[in-house]
């Protein structure tokens, strides 16, 4: 019964409320197996939006946030390739290692938190999806987003902290979905990043993808780097690994980048001056949110933790400023909006906000390089 998947909302209603039991290992395979032979049927979003809102009925409504336009120059012909960046807060971190003090174990329940989730995706319709502390990638993610049409790739950390949890649901890592009817896959890299030549815990995704509508190429990379201050040089190291693997996908930003990510470090570190700095020509397109165009937002996660409150900037989407026009950002969450208990909330699921941005092809990239 937990894998029957069919056509109409009342079968639909099965998968995304019964999420495979995180003990039954060979349940899971069997229903994998299942999934893959079945050729599932799509999955209309509006149903699936309503199912969301179903599960959702006692919880309080949806931060309403608005995107903020920044072109300047003339509309672009063709449609804008929108990316969303998000750390989704693993599932057994949030219940079993990251004390949110303030947060009720009631807001943290995998039933209903996997619906806001999901709700923050369909609302937005990502044509890229990033997401960190992804520990429900077979059984919920995956499954889900490949019948709303996206090409799905998931890479685990070897070590995750996840495991260590009793009940997990696996290792959390990196994924990235892209919409297929908008993209045809030309390659994809998972990077195991380095630092001073060790191989570490922290992962990457790099997919280049052709636009149909342009026949342009651009590649797309997810990461997540180590957290914890004290460990800003690791960071730094790993930062480096991370843009010479893109330098060689890239052919040196022949092709056009854009990197997302939870860097865990704020605009003062040294990896966020070697991204800034960089040949490939990045730019954080958040920075264009600011009134001089050249300031980070004030944060991208709050919470409360035993030792206290943390207010940082640690998440960003990077691009090629040469070859790619942000048209719009995605406004953050205001002060008032999250809180006193700060996040993750019975509003919303994550302990970091969500970004998002439209982006088109510059007409004439070669010139700005």
């Amino acid at each position: 019964a937990v894998c029957s998947m069919g056509n109409s909302t009342s079968r639909l209603y099965s998968v995304l409320a019964k999420t495979l039991s995180s003990g039954a290992v060979s349940q899971h395979q069997d229903c994998l197996e299942q999934l893959d032979s079945a050729q599932l049927d799509p999955i209309d979003p509006k149903d699936l939006l309503e199912e969301c809102q179903i599960v959702l009925q006692k919880r309080p409504p949806r931060f309403q946030r608005s995107f903020v336009n920044l072109k300047k120059n003339a509309a672009s012909s063709h449609r804008p390739i929108r990316v969303m960046q998000w750390n989704i807060l693993a599932q057994a971190l949030g219940e079993g290692k990251d004390n949110f003090v303030q947060c009720p174990m009631e807001a943290l329940k995998w039933e209903e938190r996997k619906c806001l989730i999901l709700e923050e995706i369909l609302a937005y319709k990502p044509d890229i999806l990033c997401l960190q502390e992804v520990d429900h990638y077979f059984d919920t993610f995956e499954p889900l987003l490949s019948r709303l049409g996206y090409q799905c790739t998931f890479f685990p950390k070897p070590w995750s902290p996840c495991l260590d949890v009793e009940h997990n649901n696996g290792p959390d890592g990196c994924a990235l979905f892209f919409l297929k009817e908008r993209f045809q896959l030309v390659s994809s890299t998972n990077i195991r990043l380095t630092a001073m030549k060790l191989k570490t815990n922290q992962v990457a995704i790099a997919q280049t993808l052709k636009c149909h509508e342009t026949g342009r190429l651009f590649c797309i990379a997810v990461t997540h780097l180590k957290a914890r201050t004290g460990w800003e040089r690791f960071r730094s190291a790993q930062g480096c690994d991370l843009l010479q693997n893109l330098k060689n996908i890239t052919q040196g930003a022949k092709i056009p980048l854009i990197v997302c990510g939870d860097f865990n470090a704020e605009p003062t570190e040294e990896v966020y001056r070697e991204f800034s700095n960089s040949s490939l020509n990045l730019n954080s397109a958040y920075k264009l949110l600011s009134p001089d165009g050249q300031t980070e937002p004030p944060y991208t996660t709050w919470k409360i933790r035993p030792s206290g409150e943390c207010r940082h900037t640690l998440d960003y989407i990077w691009y090629s400023q040469h070859a790619l026009n942000v048209n719009s950002a995605l406004g953050l969450l205001t002060e008032e909006q999250i809180g006193p208990n700060r996040l993750p909330s019975f509003n919303y699921p994550s302990d970091h906000l969500s970004l998002v941005c439209d982006f088109s092809f510059n007409q004439d990239p070669d010139r700005l390089l």
